[in-house]
C-alpha cells in the first residue's frame, strides 16, 4: 500500500522506512543517480535508511554522463562527492559513440539502461534503482495516451520490471517531485538543474508544461498516475485470462500450441484476448518485434474476415513472424530473414 504524504513536505525517516523496506534483504542495489533533485534525493533517502540498520544492502550510486551537455561531467563529479559524503560507492560511465540527430531521448534512455546493466553485472548485482516519480507516472502517461497505446501502455510504468538481465526498481512512484525538493531542501543539500527537461523541442516538457491547466481541471499528477495504477491491475487481470485461454484451447485441441490454434475456436475467444495471444506468438517467434499494436490489430481484423468468408489459405509476415491460416489452423512461425538487394 503507497504511503501517502504532504505535497510541500520532506520524506520523514519513518515513511522511507516504509518505502525501502524491500530493499532490506537484498545484497545489494544500484542507484541511478543523474544530479537532478529526484535521483538525489533518492540517494539520500536510501543512504539514509541504510545508516539506520544494523545489515543492509550495499549501495553503489551511477551516473550516466550521455555527454550531450557541457554540464553533465562536473555534475557527475558532484555526485561522486555527495555519494562518498554518505558512504556511497560512485561510478561515472559514459555514452560514447555518435549520438543521432533525431529520436535523441530515446536513444539516451536505451544507452542509459544499457548502461546501468552494465555497471550492476560488473558489481554483481541484480537491483537497480531509479529515482521515477508521480509526475513522471502521469506523464508517461499522458505520451501513450497520444500515441493510441493500449491497456498495457497505459498502464505506464511498473513498481518492478525485468529489463536486460536486471530488476528495475522505482520505489518513489507514489511521491511527488515537490516532497522530493522538501525534503533536499530540508537536509541543505542541493542538486544540478537541467534545462532540457524544460526544452519544448521534446514531447515530455511540452507536456509537463499542460500539467498545471489539466490540473485546474481535475487531471493532476496524482489523478493521472492513480488512473495508470487501475490500468495496470486490468492489464494484469488480461494476462491471467490469457493464460486460461492458453490452456483451454489446449484442452480442447490436443494439437494446440502457442502460435498454434484451431481457426474457429481462436475466433471464439474475446478479440482483447485474441489480440494478446497473437501478439505473444509473435514475439515468442519473430525476430524484428515487438510487434505493434495497430499492425497486431490490423492482422486481426485479416484473421476474422478470412474465417468469416472461409477462406482457405493465406500468409502475412509480422515483426519478422510468418502468420498463416491452413487446413483451417491458425499457424506462427519464424518467418525467413529478409533479403536485402545490393545496389
Amino acid at each position: 500500500m503507497a504511503v501517502m504524504g504532504d505535497e510541500q513536505s520532506p520524506i520523514s525517516a519513518a515513511r522511507a522506512r516504509a518505502i525501502f523496506a524491500p530493499w532490506k534483504r537484498l545484497p545489494a542495489v544500484v542507484l541511478a543517480v543523474s544530479g537532478g533533485p529526484d535521483s538525489v534525493a533518492l540517494m539520500w533517502l536510501a543512504a539514509r535508511w541504510r545508516r539506520s540498520l544494523k545489515r543492509g544492502p550495499r549501495l553503489i550510486a551511477v551516473t550516466i554522463d550521455h555527454g550531450l551537455r557541457k554540464e553533465a561531467a562536473a555534475e557527475a563529479r558532484d555526485v561522486r562527492r555527495l555519494a562518498h559524503t554518505l558512504g556511497i560507492d560512485h561510478r561515472t560511465l559514459r555514452w560514447r559513440g555518435k549520438k543521432p540527430s533525431t529520436g535523441v531521448p530515446a536513444a539516451a534512455r536505451e544507452a542509459r539502461y544499457r548502461l546501468l546493466a552494465r555497471a550492476a553485472r560488473a558489481s554483481g548485482v541484480t537491483h537497480v534503482a531509479t529515482a521515477h516519480t508521480r509526475d513522471d507516472q502521469a506523464e508517461t502517461f499522458l505520451m501513450r495516451l497520444l500515441r493510441g497505446s493500449g491497456i498495457s501502455g497505459l498502464a505506464a510504468m511498473a513498481a518492478e520490471t525485468e529489463r536486460k538481465g536486471m530488476l528495475l526498481m522505482r520505489p518513489l512512484l507514489d511521491i511527488s517531485k515537490a516532497e522530493l525538493i522538501a525534503t533536499l531542501e530540508a537536509a541543505g543539500i542541493g542538486f544540478a538543474d537541467d534545462p532540457s527537461n524544460r526544452d519544448p523541442a521534446f514531447t515530455r516538457p511540452r507536456l509537463r508544461s499542460l500539467m498545471p491547466v489539466l490540473a485546474e481541471e481535475g487531471a493532476d499528477a496524482r489523478t493521472l498516475a492513480r488512473l495508470a495504477s487501475r490500468l495496470g491491475r486490468a492489464d494484469a487481470a488480461l494476462e491471467v485470462l490469457v493464460h486460461g485461454a492458453e490452456r483451454y484451447l489446449a484442452l480442447t485441441d490436443r494439437r494446440a500450441a502457442p502460435g498454434n490454434y484451431d481457426a474457429r475456436a481462436f475466433a471464439a475467444l474475446p478479440e482483447e484476448i485474441r489480440l494478446r495471444l497473437l501478439r505473444r506468438a509473435i514475439d515468442r517467434c519473430g525476430h524484428e518485434g515487438p510487434a505493434e499494436l495497430g499492425k497486431i490489430e490490423a492482422l486481426s481484423e485479416v484473421i476474422d474476415q478470412a474465417i468469416a468468408t472461409g477462406q482457405a489459405r493465406w500468409k502475412r509476415t509480422l515483426a519478422g513472424a510468418a502468420i498463416s491460416l491452413s487446413r483451417g489452423r491458425i499457424l506462427v512461425q519464424p518467418a525467413p530473414p529478409r533479403r536485402h538487394r545490393n545496389g
